[in-house]
């Protein structure tokens, strides 16, 4: 795992090495191991090295082709690089690596390269004869890329604050994305926080010219959905357990101590199990568990460390602990997000523990319906011709869920039943809203001009009318891939792990895993037990108190501190930010009291949201 960085049209070859050096010392902590510049005429590469495979000096980037046409800079895994090589007899190789692997491959079969690969990755060719360069990223969004293009200027990295570090990257706030960050706690892919810097979309590639940008999609999800039974369930069971095992025996090769991360459900304890059967010795696993009951989770990950033998570390810590590390944690955080501290402290602490790569469960809710969305869905399938209703009608069943309680879920389902429609392009994006269209409206200023749209029901729209009615889980599955997943959990996994230099791979995520259970009709996915196939498909695997357990997640007093021992920060920002013209300031404040008051109105995570907004942009010197 590392960090790569770029910058093409720039002619002064003494500032783009200042430039590029500027932007690898920006991600240095993405790479400890090794670091490298290239400089061919207006073209500038640089790349930060953590030592996975080949850890000799041949694993040096830029990487450099035998005729020193081409060169790389390659951030991932390729898991199938072996095999890819057998393939490649005319090429020969200087190194052990897969980076030289994907260098060969793409002088052999140039851009479909990318279709060979099983992996996690995002990467860089140049070629200084065509003088243009060529950029992809994995089928699922994994491995992040981001990129500026001005008129002659177009620079790429692994992460957001190197292109700022540039000095060619202007700081201004992205005010189209304030309200998606709001809305739901991150930016949606290709956009980010900041104005006229993009994401390069998952599945996706470019190639770069010094007057042309060309992007290409590569891997289509959706064109894996069928709803049509395959086969018996015992056949799909042994399917999807063989997907798995092969999955996770793939993500096992390495040169440095491999661990994995043991929460004691259902989706870790599967990894942990599976790694126990193809790993040579036992399995070094690894659990953050607390004292406090309400939050500890240890009974669970010692069942499933004792079960499988694992060579097991118990993180112990108090929520304090938490708390003393929430300043780093920030500071950590590349793009703004809700949910990143809990990611860094646990990444920190398993590597200090002693591991390099950790396997992570992280994509088994997504594939096998582990979320409330997806039951909450089908229920509402059943209820659709309750659309029909008068507008009245169902404005007046919305105003009576919203009466009778204060429960978030219950108030989502009251504004469902206030559109217009409850298939998925519309109940969907109010899943995982945290500030409603009409709170965003109070808190924005309307003088300030921006587009308001939703960015998940544009992501999801499309959905909606694929194929046939017994796809409905695979569709949900797309859609929390695309929206929740990849820009939350894997933006958040990759920035605040590759903070502490952890790389973390994510079996379920396997394309080929993917493929196969979104082809699968509803009727084989329905989650009437938590994540039924995939506990079906595991057997005897798993304990009963693992697959029965409740979900508990990291449920850490974010609120206590935020009112105690972080409020005089908490406050801070919220007083500076309420300054902004961008936002109604009477509405900011009245948000930052009700909440010190304990008003019901005001969940924790808004002021958050607001607090981590108003961080990220000083740490960043980032304007509205």
């Amino acid at each position: 795992m590392c960090g790569i960085n770029g910058i093409l049209g720039e002619d002064n070859s003494d500032l783009l090495h200042k430039q590029i050096f500027a932007m690898n010392e920006s991600i240095s902590h993405r790479g400890p191991d090794d670091s490298g510049i290239l400089l061919d005429g207006d073209l500038g590469l640089g790349h930060q090295r953590l030592s996975i495979l080949d850890l000799s000096e041949a694993g040096h980037q830029p990487m450099l082709s035998r005729d020193k046409r081409y060169s790389i800079v390659f951030n991932g895994e390729i898991y199938n690089y072996k095999e890819i090589k057998e393939q490649l007899p005319d090429y020969r190789f200087k190194s052990k690596t897969d980076t030289e692997v994907i260098l060969a491959s793409y002088i052999k079969w140039g851009k479909e390269c990318v279709e060979r690969f099983n992996g996690m990755f995002a990467f860089a060719i140049w070629d200084s004869d065509e003088r243009n360069l060529f950029i992809a990223r994995d089928r699922i969004g994994i491995k992040p890329l981001y990129y500026y293009r001005s008129d002659s200027l177009f620079l790429f990295s692994s992460e957001l604050r190197a292109l700022l570090n540039s000095g060619r990257v202007p700081r201004k706030l992205n005010k189209n994305a304030v309200a998606d960050y709001l809305r739901y706690q991150t930016v949606h892919a290709p956009y980010t926080m900041v104005e006229d810097l993009f994401m390069l979309m998952p599945g996706h590639s470019m190639t770069i010219s010094r007057n042309n940008i060309d992007i290409n999609q590569y891997w289509h999800a959706e064109k894996f959905i069928s709803g049509r039974p395959v086969g018996n369930y015992d056949q799909v069971k042994k399917k999807v357990r063989d997907l798995l095992l092969e999955s996770v025996e793939k993500r096992l090769i390495a040169d440095v101590p491999i661990g994995a991360f043991l929460s004691g459900g259902i989706d870790s304890s599967a990894i942990v199990g599976l790694m126990s059967e193809v790993s040579p010795g036992n399995v070094k696993t690894f659990s953050v568990t607390f004292d406090e009951g309400e939050f500890d989770e240890a009974v669970y990950s010692n069942m499933v460390a004792e079960k499988f033998k694992t060579d097991h570390t118990e993180i112990r810590l108090k929520p304090d602990n938490f708390l003393d590390l929430i300043p780093e944690a920030l500071n950590a955080m590349d793009h703004p997000s809700g949910d990143g501290p809990n990611t860094y402290i646990v990444s920190k602490k398993t590597r200090e523990s002693g591991v390099t790569v950790a396997l992570s469960g992280l994509g088994g809710d997504e594939l096998f319906g582990g979320y409330p969305v997806f039951s909450h869905s089908l229920k509402l399938e059943k209820f659709r011709l309750l659309a029909n209703l008068p507008h009245t009608s169902r404005m007046f069943f919305s105003n009576l869920l919203k009466a009778s309680s204060i429960n978030r879920a219950l108030n989502k389902a009251a504004r469902v039943f206030e559109k217009e429609d409850f298939d998925i392009s519309h109940s969907y994006p109010v899943s995982r809203e945290i500030f409603t269209d009409l709170e965003l409206g109070d808190l924005i200023n309307k003088n300030n001009h921006y587009h308001q749209s939703n960015r998940v029901k544009d992501i999801v729209t499309y959905l909606n009318p694929m194929l046939n009615s017994n796809a409905l889980i695979s569709k949900i599955s797309i859609a929390e891939m695309q929206t929740y997943m990849v820009n939350t959990l894997l933006r958040d996994t990759d920035q605040m792990s590759m903070a502490s230099g952890l790389e973390v791979r994510v079996p379920f995520l396997d394309h080929d895993l993917i493929q196969y259970v979104l082809s699968l009709s509803d009727g084989i996915k329905v989650p009437s037990t938590p994540k039924k196939l995939l506990t079906d498909a595991l057997g005897d695997l798993l304990p009963d108190e693992v697959v029965y357990r409740k979900k508990m997640g990291f449920n850490l007093p974010w609120e206590h501190w935020m009112k105690n021992e972080l409020r005089e920060n908490i406050i801070s920002n919220i007083d500076t930010l309420k300054e902004n013209e961008f936002f109604h300031g009477e509405t900011v404040e009245r948000l930052k009291t009700d909440f010190f008051e304990e008003k019901t109105n005001v969940h924790w995570l808004k002021l958050w949201l607001l607090f981590v907004l108003q961080e990220w942009m000083n740490k960043n010197n980032v304007e509205l």
